[in-house]
């Protein structure tokens, strides 16, 4: 059985995935989605660690990334033999001694600056009113303003932290690129998917298909699990 372990990015939590994780029982799964703090990137890789200590040994585990998790991944899954692939979704995936922000300033046209605000005690949220515009134009106005009621405020220079050595150098990897990206530039995702040798997909899809394409997402989860890791569902049907 395959264990399946969800990852969210900046300005979300953990409920971004609530329709994909329903979608995924309907297929068979059980998966859990990691809760970040955003307070640190150490804390973040901490925190997908722990969620890995909780599965049977000897359980394979199918780790997925969005966004800013693409970067916990890259680092929560190093040494940890349960971890059997990656699956990045319009994700960050750092070299060594590589930043979320240096990624993130290889190209313009992200609209995440325009739309940044910060509070006096150095955290960061997305303006509620842009926050589907930014993250999500193809979802429905009603699950992206409860995405941006329910955002967790990052800590100023989260993105800033260095990757150690990447997971993705030996792991078997996936990439979901978002033609359709408004934080994250299709450009730069085909970049990295290249650079980690990804088994790639492309939808025109925003930065948060999880939001608009939550069926659309579990059933791309539910062929790497049952494709590439040959396994089945979690559960019985």
């Amino acid at each position: 059985m395959t264990a399946i372990v969800l990852v969210h990015g900046l300005w979300a939590d953990g409920s971004c995935w609530s329709e994909t994780i329903t979608e995924l029982r309907a297929l068979g799964h059980d998966p859990v989605a990691a809760q970040l703090s955003l307070q640190s990137m150490e804390d973040d890789i901490a925190a997908v660690r722990r969620v890995l200590t909780t599965f049977d040994t000897g359980e394979p585990v199918l780790l997925i990334g969005w966004s800013y998790g693409g970067a916990v991944i890259t680092n929560a899954a190093r040494g940890q033999d349960s971890v059997a692939a990656l699956a990045y979704v319009a994700a960050f995936a750092p070299d060594e001694g590589e930043s979320v922000r240096d990624i993130s300033r290889r190209r313009t046209g992200s609209l995440l600056p325009e739309h940044i605000r910060t509070t006096e005690d150095h955290h960061s949220y997305i303006d509620r009113r842009a926050y589907g515009k930014v993250m999500a134009a193809d979802a429905a106005e009603e699950r992206t303003a409860l995405a941006a009621a329910v955002q967790k405020f990052p800590r100023l220079g989260i993105d800033t932290a260095p990757s150690g050595s990447p997971a993705w150098r030996t792991l078997p990897t996936h990439y979901l690129i978002a033609a359709e990206d408004r934080a994250l530039p299709a450009a730069t995702q085909r970049e990295l998917a290249a650079r980690m040798g990804a088994e790639t997909v492309e939808w025109p899809t925003g930065h948060g298909p999880m939001y608009s394409r939550p069926k659309d997402l579990a059933l791309y989860l539910d062929r790497i699990v049952k494709n590439s890791m040959g396994g089945g569902s979690s559960r019985t049907r």
